[in-house]
C-alpha cells in the first residue's frame, strides 16, 4: 500500500511515501474525479490570486482657454449638412402624410365654402405641390448651412477673444 504525503519543504512538492517508508520523487497525481456521460471536467482550484482594488475615481480639473475655429468650421459645416438633409425629409414626409390624411381636400372644401361657389375653385395642391415643398425647404437647408457655419466659426472666435479676458470655461473631469 502507498500513500501520499505532501513535503513542504521538498521543491518538487508532493512525494510518494512507499509502505516501507522510503521516499520516491515521483510527484502525487491529484485524485480524479469520475468521468460522467464522457465529458472531462476540471477539478475547480481555489482563487490563488486576489483581485486588484478598486482604484478611487480621478478627477482633474481643466479650463477650456481656446477652442480652434478651423475644426469648429468642419464640424458645424458637417451637423449643419446633416440639419439640412434632415429638413428636406421632414418636409417631404409631412407633405406625404398630409396629402394621405385628406387635408389639403379639407382645405379645398373649406376655402370653396368661405368664398362661395362662383371663386371657380382653389386647389392648395397646386399652391403647395411636393415639387415646390421640396424646392423651398432645400433652397432654405442650404441657407441655414452657409448661416449656421458661419454663427459657428464666429462663436469660436468671440470665445477665444473672451477666454483670453477670463481665462476659459471650467470643466472638471472624472474617471468612473
Amino acid at each position: 500500500m502507498s500513500s501520499a504525503n505532501t513535503n513542504p519543504r521538498s521543491p518538487g512538492g508532493p512525494v510518494k511515501q512507499s509502505g516501507n517508508g522510503s521516499r520516491l520523487n515521483t510527484p502525487a497525481r491529484p485524485p480524479q474525479k469520475p468521468q460522467g456521460s464522457g465529458s472531462a471536467k476540471t477539478a475547480s482550484r481555489p482563487n490563488l490570486v486576489k483581485p486588484a482594488p478598486k482604484a478611487k475615481a480621478r478627477k482633474a480639473r481643466l479650463l477650456v482657454s481656446k477652442v480652434d475655429p478651423w475644426s469648429v468650421l468642419k464640424m458645424s459645416f458637417l451637423l449643419s449638412v446633416a440639419l439640412g438633409i434632415v429638413t428636406v425629409v421632414a418636409a417631404i414626409v409631412i407633405w406625404t402624410v398630409l396629402d394621405l390624411t385628406g387635408i389639403f381636400d379639407g382645405v379645398n372644401e373649406l376655402l370653396r365654402e368661405i368664398a362661395g361657389s362662383e371663386s371657380g375653385g382653389f386647389d392648395l395642391r397646386q399652391f403647395a405641390s411636393l415639387g415646390q415643398v421640396v424646392s423651398f425647404a432645400t433652397i432654405i437647408a442650404v441657407v441655414n448651412v452657409v448661416l449656421l457655419t458661419a454663427l459657428a466659426m464666429l462663436a469660436a472666435v468671440l470665445y477665444n477673444i473672451s477666454s483670453a479676458l477670463v481665462g476659459g470655461i471650467g470643466v472638471t473631469l472624472t474617471d468612473d
